[in-house]
């Protein structure tokens, strides 16, 4: 199969693998590469596809990509990289009568105005006869420099590492960023989360056109736009409706809803506790997004305080029991971490489809956590655990899939008995600094 260059950039880097995967699966696209080549410290990265249009389908909802390139020569040295080109001429006769570009970058480094033209003259010898157009070519050639991780100093002479020359195929949808970018948002709340990981995310649960996304903590509701862009419906749901309602000021998830045009994707948020769910059917969801914790609120979920002093008894305001009236907020005691995540784990299981699958976040605190922290279930499969580390903790994104019925009688499982690194996570968190 052909080579191709991909050119990720350089953010999330521990993501970047973990999407390219998955949009391969969510397109069926097969690709080929060697896992050991990657590197987290340098944007590129190369890989083996059939075809353009394969690439195509590849790249073109990626995030974490910005181009795919066919690699036309490679090597430490100009002369290197000339040589490989020379070793193809029949690639050259399609690209000879029309528009080009021909561009030289650098990763971690510059290339000045001169040294550029001097590259770009040096590849002369292909013969394109066709019109320059720096705006809308027909076809662009790069030529891109890697000069390694070592940090950029100015006034000193940086060591190039290696050289790539390839042709554009296909960009990436880093503009979508900007689409949904927080900044530009109607409403927000303390735990929406950042655009650029929300997409990631749709990407990691193959949300597409028809298959339905559920966000259990939905909050304002930044996952259900994300998948709702790539065509999926998407439903929420939150033991706190203040949340989803706003502020009464015609703010609130619906707001965020109307200003993205996703009317007809976004189904509704719901106001429950998802361990007392209303949920009937089973094996109906494609996937299941979310971020099941909240640092400064802190989970909640229905029932009692242990510590509470106050009998059991029906409670009633001005003649009214309390549990009638419109403003009644049921009492909630903390909802501890692990244990959120252990049932979250076994109602995916439970209501997921085959190949549904289930994309989270898990806080832990970074000196405790260990690999089999993860919990584990019979009916899922980890696919992929990335982390976004903040020092003293980070937060990892785990993504797993449903691969066999689910039975009732399994439930997920730790592999090793010790307290996990996100077992009472938020007053760890709390504790930083003293």
């Amino acid at each position: 199969m052909p080579t191709y260059l991909v050119q990720f950039a350089q953010f999330h880097e521990d993501f970047r693998l973990p999407e390219l995967k998955s949009l391969a699966r969510l397109e069926n696209v097969k690709i080929e590469f060697n896992v050991d080549e990657y590197r987290l410290d340098v944007p590129f990265f190369k890989v083996q596809i059939e075809s353009d249009e394969e690439a195509q389908k590849l790249v073109k909802r990626a995030i974490l990509i910005k181009n795919m390139y066919e690699l036309w020569g490679e090597g430490k040295t100009y002369e290197d990289v000339h040589e490989e080109v020379k070793s193809r001429p029949e690639r050259w006769d399609a690209y000879k009568d029309v528009s080009f570009k021909f561009t030289v970058s650098a990763f971690n480094s510059t290339v000045s105005r001169d040294r550029q033209l001097s590259v770009i003259n040096s590849f002369s010898y292909l013969g394109f006869e066709g019109p320059i157009d720096m705006k809308n070519p027909a076809v662009q050639f790069a030529v891109l420099e890697d000069f390694g991780s070592t940090p950029y100093v100015a006034g000193v002479e940086a060591v190039r590492e290696y050289i790539y020359m390839g042709r554009l195929v296909a960009s990436g949808s880093r503009d979508l960023v900007s689409r949904y970018t927080l900044k530009k948002r109607n409403y927000l709340g303390t735990t929406s989360m950042d655009a650029e990981l929300s997409l990631v995310m749709a990407n990691q649960a193959l949300a597409a056109p028809g298959k339905i996304v559920y966000d259990p903590f939905v909050g304002t509701g930044s996952f259900l736009f994300t998948c709702a862009h790539f065509g999926a419906y998407t439903i929420g749901s939150d033991i706190d409706g203040r949340q989803i309602r706003g502020k009464g000021d015609g703010k609130g998830v619906k707001a965020n809803v109307e200003q993205y045009q996703l009317q007809g994707r976004v189904l509704d948020s719901l106001v429950f506790d998802v361990c007392h769910h209303p949920w009937r059917v089973k094996e109906w969801l494609d996937a299941i997004v979310t971020a099941p914790y909240g640092v400064r609120a802190g989970a909640k979920t229905l029932g009692r305080k242990e510590n509470s002093k106050l009998p059991l008894a029906m409670r009633s305001y001005e003649g009214q029991p309390m549990h009638t009236r419109e403003d009644y907020y049921p009492p909630t005691k903390p909802y501890e971490m692990s244990e959120v995540i252990s049932d979250l784990l076994n109602f995916a299981a439970e209501h997921l489809r085959i190949g549904g699958r289930l994309v989270y976040w898990l806080p832990t605190v970074t000196e405790e956590y260990e690999s089999t922290d993860i919990p584990q279930h019979p009916s899922m499969v980890e696919i992929s655990n990335s982390e976004q580390n903040f020092g003293q903790w980070a937060r990892r994104l785990i993504t797993m899939e449903k691969v066999r019925d689910w039975i009732p009688t399994q439930l997920e499982q730790v592999e090793d008995e010790k307290r996990p690194g996100h077992y009472l996570f938020r007053e760890k968190y709390f504790s930083f600094g003293q």
